[in-house]
């Protein structure tokens, strides 16, 4: 996975790529507010609200997802006792939207998507700094390589122009590439 990372208010968030798309650390994000991350990602995940944007997330992108867990789930919610993480979210619905690691550098991610309902929790104003920082990031991105784009193209053009230019007849033989190829493959 490549990660890459945005600075959001003081706070460095690490964004990876899992698959073809962005996840967002909500681990970082949670740091606003907490020097318990984990807590703060349970307590959202408590909310029915929360629960249930998961869940019409994960029908629209997981045609894998478990449903009938996904329905016991739900039910769930409408109990005080209901403790909710993303790790029992993921084993339990086979969900995509989130990826839990464990270990040193481990944490939660989230599809960009979630991360900014996550956000939108959180903090509205964190929310609107995370998405300004995340589209600067990507207007970088696509610039970078429409850059790179750009410079093959120009490479290709100036390799066929030489490469015609090579077969027009009466050149000078010492400046025929295709004379000095051809002699380089003899030796």
């Amino acid at each position: 996975m490549k990660k890459k990372t945005i600075n959001v208010q003081g706070l460095a968030i690490t964004i990876e790529q899992v698959k073809e798309d962005d996840y967002i650390s909500l681990t970082d994000i949670a740091k606003q507010s907490s020097e318990e991350p984990r807590f703060v990602i349970q307590n959202w995940m408590k909310n029915s609200s929360t629960i249930n944007y998961l869940w019409e997330w994960e029908l629209l992108h997981n045609p894998n997802l478990n449903r009938v867990q996904l329905h016991t789930v739900l039910e769930m919610t409408a109990s005080n006792r209901f403790v909710m993480s993303p790790k029992k979210w993921i084993e339990t619905t086979g969900a995509i939207g989130l990826v839990s690691k464990a270990g040193r550098s481990g944490g939660t991610l989230a599809h960009k998507d979630i991360a900014i309902n996550f956000c939108y929790w959180l903090s509205p104003k964190f929310q609107i700094y995370l998405i300004k920082e995340f589209q600067r990031l990507k207007e970088e991105e696509f610039s970078k390589k429409s850059l790179e784009w750009h410079i093959s193209r120009i490479t290709n053009l100036v390799d066929e122009t030489r490469n015609w230019l090579d077969t027009i007849p009466g050149q000078d033989p010492d400046r025929n590439r295709l004379n000095f190829l051809r002699e380089k493959g003899d030796e």
